[in-house]
């Protein structure tokens, strides 16, 4: 018979997914992350839910990580395209809000 701090021990954490920011390459968990995503039509978007299917690459709430991104082609090399010229001034303009 298992008492009651017995069944207290054996309580497991839950699994905590984790992301690398594209940005900065720090490890951290998916929910503080932004999602973008390049959905099957090959557009580039920002994805809030996490959930629409593509192939996603995750940033910062950091307007740092955001130009990182930006800068050169990390972005392009991730999502495997090339990202528009307007995709990235959309990308840019959805960074600035952040500090």
């Amino acid at each position: 018979m298992t008492t009651t701090s017995q069944r207290k021990k054996n309580i497991r954490q839950r699994h905590i997914p984790q992301r690398t920011c594209a940005g900065c390459r720090q490890v951290r968990p998916k929910r503080e992350l932004i999602r973008i995503v390049r959905t099957a039509t090959g557009a580039v978007e920002i994805d809030p839910t996490g959930k629409k299917s593509g192939r996603g690459v995750y940033l910062c709430q950091a307007k740092s990580c955001w130009q990182a991104g930006l800068k050169g082609e990390h972005l392009d090399r991730a999502l495997r395209t090339k990202i528009t010229p307007q995709n990235r001034r959309e990308l840019a303009l959805y960074g600035e809000m952040f500090t």
